[in-house]
């Protein structure tokens, strides 16, 4: 029996041993771990905003490894980890859809303000392209304007385009072919044009009043003939009968005299064609009658 209580009794004692040693290391850990977290809690530098775990201050009784660590020891141990890493991971999750909200309105924005940029450009195109347009109307505007001005300061500037002679026999008025086909050529050549008369002028020999007549009846015979064929207006032909008048001659010093009769018709022309030409609209007869009639 001794002998039992001799071997009991030692046996006993190194089981107690485990269970006290591991009563005597976590208490002062679990003491040392609100000590340490209330001690750094003013200093989160950290992520999460907590203070990092504390290493235990002491190992206990076994070290760091306790082959005789219950599961609630264990779970002690490892539940602030946990909790830690969950924290982490939610930390984490939170700012990588921060990250994401602030890429995709950064990305919004660029594309806003890039589109606006474009906008801006196109419109400063167009309002180049109008300019330019303007200032190219402006310049024709005022090409024209000076084609006006030196056209109305000419209107009554006739210049001699054209001039044709009639031969008459003497004592006849009558119009021969050939002065009907000469006639006709000049008359083609003023149809649908305006700003331009006719100068009819008669020249026949003889003396006084008798030359007059004959001429101004040559002359009469021309006109008519033009207003009859070819419709041109009485208004744009001007006659005058010169009876046996001297002829200049291009030596000024020099005159001759007409032997038998003749009719000179010289066509005269202004700048109102090369105006309507200019300007590209064309005056209304009734306009350009009024305007290069004479007074």
């Amino acid at each position: 029996m001794n002998n039992r209580l001799l071997i009991a009794l030692p046996l006993a004692a190194a089981l107690s041993l485990p269970a006290l040693a591991q009563t005597t290391s976590s208490t002062p850990q679990d003491q040392s771990q609100p000590a340490a977290q209330s001690t750094s809690s003013s200093d989160n530098g950290n992520a999460t905003g907590k203070a990092p775990l504390a290493p235990p201050s002491r190992e206990g009784f076994w070290g760091r490894i306790n082959p005789f660590a219950r599961k609630s020891y264990v779970k002690r141990q490892t539940e602030p980890i946990r909790d830690r890493v969950n924290e982490l991971d939610e930390l984490t999750s939170a700012n990588s859809k921060q990250i994401k909200d602030v890429d995709s309105r950064a990305q919004s924005g660029i594309k806003l303000a890039s589109d606006k940029a474009t906008t801006a450009d196109q419109h400063a195109i167009d309002a180049g392209n109008k300019a330019t347009a303007a200032q190219q109307s402006a310049q024709q505007v005022t090409s024209r304007v000076q084609t006006v001005e030196t056209v109305v300061s000419n209107i009554d500037q006739y210049k001699a385009s054209n001039q044709t002679e009639i031969r008459f026999r003497p004592g006849q008025t009558v119009l021969s072919k050939n002065a009907k086909d000469a006639l006709d050529q000049m008359a083609d050549g003023v149809k649908g044009q305006r700003g331009y008369i006719i100068e009819v002028q008669g020249f026949s020999s003889g003396k006084g009043q008798t030359a007059i007549t004959t001429s101004q009846k040559m002359a009469e015979s021309v006109v008519r003939y033009l207003v009859l064929n070819h419709e041109i207006p009485v208004y744009r032909i001007y006659l005058v009968g010169m009876g046996n008048a001297p002829v200049a001659t291009d030596d000024a010093a020099k005159t001759k005299r007409v032997s038998g009769g003749r009719v000179e018709i010289s066509l005269l022309k202004n700048d109102l064609e090369q105006l309507s030409a200019n300007t590209g609209a064309p005056a209304t007869p009734a306009s350009a009658d009024q305007q290069q009639q004479p007074k």
